[in-house]
C-alpha cells in the first residue's frame, strides 16, 4: 500500500449509508476507517471484509463525545498516515424518537449526535486534512420538509446545513465542504445481519420520490 493512496473515514460507516460509502471506497482501492458506535456491526463488517484488512479499520466511536471523536482521528493517522476525506455520517435516524411528547434526554441525545459530533469530527480532522481535503456532511430533505412528530431530527439535519457552510467559508479554499441530503433510503439490507432484511416497499413508497423510487446506498 502506497503512502499516497487516499484515505476516507466515514462515522456511521458499518451500517446503512455509511457502510454503503465504505465498500464504494473500498472498491475503488481507497483505504478506508469505518467508524461506529455500534462495535458488534463494526466487528462483523471487519469480518466481511477481510479481503481488504490491509486498507480497512474500523474504529469504535461515539462521535458526540469529544475525547471519543478525537481518538478516532488518531486511530485513522495512525494507522494510514493521513486523512483525505471525511465523512460525517453518523446519526440517529429515528425521526420520531426526540418528539415534543418525548423525554428531553431525546432531543439532547439526538443533537448531540447527529449535529455536535459532526461538528467534532470535523474539528479534529482539519487540522490533518491533505491539501485538497474534503468534509461531506450527510443531512436529510427533513432539514426542509418534516414529518409530523421528527422536532429533533430536524432540527439536527437543518443545523448541518447551517454548519456546512459556515465552515465552507472558514476552511475554504484549502478544505471543501459540503452536505449531501437524501431523501428516503432503504437501507434493510445494509443493517448487521440479526438485523438485516429484505426492504418491503410499496409502488406507492416509490411513487413519493421524482425518480420513481426509493434511493439506495
Amino acid at each position: 500500500m502506497s503512502s499516497q493512496t487516499p484515505v476516507i473515514l466515514i462515522t456511521g460507516g458499518a451500517q446503512g449509508i455509511g457502510k454503503g460509502i465504505s465498500v464504494h471506497f473500498l472498491k475503488r482501492q481507497w483505504c478506508v476507517t469505518a467508524a461506529d458506535i455500534d462495535e458488534e456491526a463494526g466487528n462483523e463488517f471487519t469480518d466481511e471484509m477481510h479481503k481488504d484488512k490491509d486498507r480497512f479499520l474500523f474504529a469504535a466511536a461515539d462521535v458526540g463525545d469529544d475525547g471519543s471523536a478525537k481518538r478516532c482521528i488518531e486511530q485513522t493517522l495512525n494507522r494510514f498516515g493521513r486523512i483525505d476525506v471525511l465523512v460525517n455520517n453518523a446519526g440517529i435516524a429515528n425521526q420520531h424518537f426526540g418528539s415534543l411528547d418525548a423525554p428531553f434526554e431525546n432531543w439532547e441525545k439526538v443533537l448531540r449526535t447527529n449535529l455536535t459530533g459532526c461538528f467534532l469530527m470535523s474539528r479534529h480532522a482539519a487540522a490533518h486534512l491533505e491539501n485538497g481535503g474534503s468534509i461531506i456532511n450527510i443531512a436529510s430533505t427533513r432539514a426542509l420538509q418534516s414529518e409530523p412528530d421528527s422536532e429533533a431530527y430536524a432540527a439536527s439535519k437543518g443545523g448541518i446545513i447551517a454548519l456546512t457552510h459556515a465552515m465552507a467559508i472558514t476552511l475554504g479554499p484549502r478544505i471543501r465542504v459540503n452536505c449531501i441530503s437524501p431523501g428516503w433510503i432503504a437501507v434493510s439490507e445494509w443493517k448487521k445481519s440479526k438485523l438485516r432484511k429484505s426492504p418491503q416497499l410499496s409502488e406507492s413508497d416509490h411513487a413519493l420520490h421524482p425518480c420513481g423510487r426509493v434511493g439506495t446506498p
